[in-house]
């Protein structure tokens, strides 16, 4: 998903497994009229960054989130300490309430714990809540709860020893998503948009918003960029209308480029100025059994689809971006779903008939 913000001069790595689409997408692109690095490292270890030292390495998350010990963790420290401790540290929604709480940012009535054990003897949990590990990522592991019992299932799905929190919910109105990108030049908004949610998950988001909370929200980018900060960050918050004021909440900080950054730097770079992204799902596992060459983004109408997260065919998957004004997003999606589901039907269809 990171070819289409790479420049012609840049070098990218890229699973091996993906090299049997390499052509379909060349052909997707420069049909898009996205211009993009053709250098490719089919190798996605990190010891490719000390073979080439003359680029700059740009990551997806700067440390490991699944092993604090690990060997990536450890590579990331000593390439930058600054930068890797303050996303470790704001990786855990935990901290991140806690600084918002510090640093005067609203918040959502939020219970923080060390392990399940002091959780389970919380008396004054407030419902309906989400329980929600203090680390995770793109919503996993985040429950709703309306009652004790629904409460139950979810401790039992917890580790023991792991921190968490459960949070209040809120009547929000929308979810938003604010970016911010850190250069030389210190720490700069970049977009923000409306997050469209599939339950608990991230499912899309689309722009432009009818919010833009930045002045809400700046005290704590600057507290990341002080803090060595690189990149792209954002933070996720809540919109709660209330009478004639409308309040935000901030919800969590994801320290890295996130769902919404893909498509963000996409449509930025084609002057893309209405757009959404969602995730399609498909019983197709390349690229080269999927034809969208008549939807393709056509950049002198300013209208079309673009495969952003093109990677995950081998799992059934297609991330893209509708452009066009609302009603056109609407008629691509409706006709690239309804395709997609037409496929589905014809397969099951077949395995029916030859079983």
């Amino acid at each position: 998903r990171a070819l289409g913000l790479t420049r012609p001069e840049d070098k990218i790595q890229i699973h091996p497994a993906l090299l049997s689409e390499w052509d379909a997408i060349l052909e997707h692109y420069e049909q898009a009229g996205i211009s993009h690095s053709h250098d490719v490292i089919w190798d996605i270890s990190l010891a490719e960054i000390d073979r080439h030292p003359n680029y700059e390495a740009s990551f997806y998350f700067f440390g490991d989130a699944v092993n604090p010990h690990g060997i990536y963790r450890q590579v990331f420290q000593q390439l930058d300490s600054r930068w890797c401790q303050v996303v470790d540290f704001i990786n855990s929604k935990n901290n991140f309430i806690d600084l918002a709480e510090e640093l005067g940012i609203p918040v959502p009535k939020t219970l923080r714990f060390d392990t399940l054990a002091a959780a389970k003897a919380c008396e004054s949990i407030p419902f309906p809540c989400y329980v929600k590990p203090a680390v995770s990522d793109h919503g996993f592991g985040i429950m709703r709860c309306a009652d004790e019992v629904a409460l139950e299932v979810a401790f039992s799905q917890l580790a023991d020893d792991e921190p968490l929190q459960i949070q209040a919910e809120v009547q929000a109105s929308a979810f938003l998503n604010l970016q911010y990108e850190v250069t030389s030049d210190g720490v700069q908004p970049l977009l923000v948009s409306e997050q469209i949610l599939d339950g608990c998950v991230h499912g899309g988001n689309r722009y432009p918003s009818r919010y833009a909370p930045w002045q809400e929200v700046a005290p704590f980018a600057q507290w990341m960029s002080d803090r060595g900060m690189g990149g792209i960050f954002a933070v996720d918050v809540a919109v709660v209308p209330e009478a004639e004021k409308v309040h935000y909440l901030a919800i969590e900080c994801n320290p890295r480029f996130n769902g919404s950054s893909y498509p963000t730097l996409v449509a930025h770079r084609l002057d893309i100025p209405c757009w959404s992204s969602v995730t399609y799902k498909t019983p197709k596992r390349s690229l080269k059994e999927f034809d969208i060459a008549d939807l393709t983004f056509d950049p002198a109408t300013g209208k079309g689809v673009i495969l952003i997260n093109w990677g995950t065919i081998k799992t059934g998957k297609l991330n893209v971006l509708l452009a066009g004004t609302e009603l056109e997003q609407a008629e691509l999606g409706d006709e690239l779903q309804s395709r997609l589901q037409h496929e589905m039907a014809f397969q099951v269809a077949l395995e029916r008939r030859s079983s």
